[in-house]
């Protein structure tokens, strides 16, 4: 499976790339034809930094921000587009302040909250939410209306890879798309053309890797 892989680089900053692996992959609730491998992005600090420097650009002359909601693993991320939003100049909007970096708890259901000693940052603050990816959106609605439930004002969505065409409601900043891969495609398990192709299933993923089936 590996054997397949090959990378997509950011234009503006080719350090900044995804690995790409084509097959036939599960997550919890689609079916995919490609699996993205991440994890450089989310544990290399010196990338990491470049690519929260990408997804700090649409707020920072613009966008008052009190807190940075992290899932999927973006926590080293978060805390460098906090320190991004928070560097000086006459029109960055939060220059002066302090932002907060948190991450709510999923529960075995999957439904979330927040710890008690982290409320505070949440509730009626500016929020950022930041993840790994968002393919079907069912993700980022769960944590929406979490938000919503503490009365956060959610100032903007930052993602790694986006599929547009599965959220065209949204208005999301990603470093990545599914349009800069070929082909692309995400499936209900039910409307899997590859299933309906008889292509067996490579992996079980999640935003934190992958398990060979």
């Amino acid at each position: 499976m590996e054997n397949r892989a090959f990378n997509i680089n950011l234009e503006k900053n080719p350090r900044i790339s995804i690995k790409v692996i084509p097959g036939h992959f599960t997550a919890s609730s689609t079916h995919t034809n490609y699996y993205l491998d991440l994890s450089e992005l989310k544990s290399n600090a010196a990338i990491a930094r470049d690519a929260a420097s990408e997804l700090a650009l649409p707020y920072l002359s613009n966008t008052l921000v009190d807190t940075i909601v992290c899932i999927e693993r973006t926590e080293v991320i978060g805390a460098y587009l906090a320190q991004e939003l928070l560097q000086s100049g006459a029109r960055v909007m939060n220059d002066g302040g302090e932002i907060s970096v948190v991450t709510p708890i999923f529960n075995d259901i999957g439904t979330l909250s927040f710890k008690s000693s982290m409320v505070k940052h949440i509730v009626n603050k500016s929020v950022v939410l930041l993840s790994t990816w968002v393919l079907s959106g069912r993700t980022l609605d769960k944590v929406q209306d979490c938000l919503s439930y503490y009365g956060a004002n959610i100032a903007g969505i930052s993602t790694l890879f986006w599929v547009p065409y599965k959220t065209p409601e949204q208005s999301i900043n990603a470093l990545f798309t599914s349009n800069d891969i070929e082909n692309f495609r995400v499936y209900s398990p039910k409307d899997c053309e590859v299933c309906k192709a008889g292509q067996r299933l490579d992996a079980l993923i999640s935003s934190e890797g992958y398990t060979k089936i």
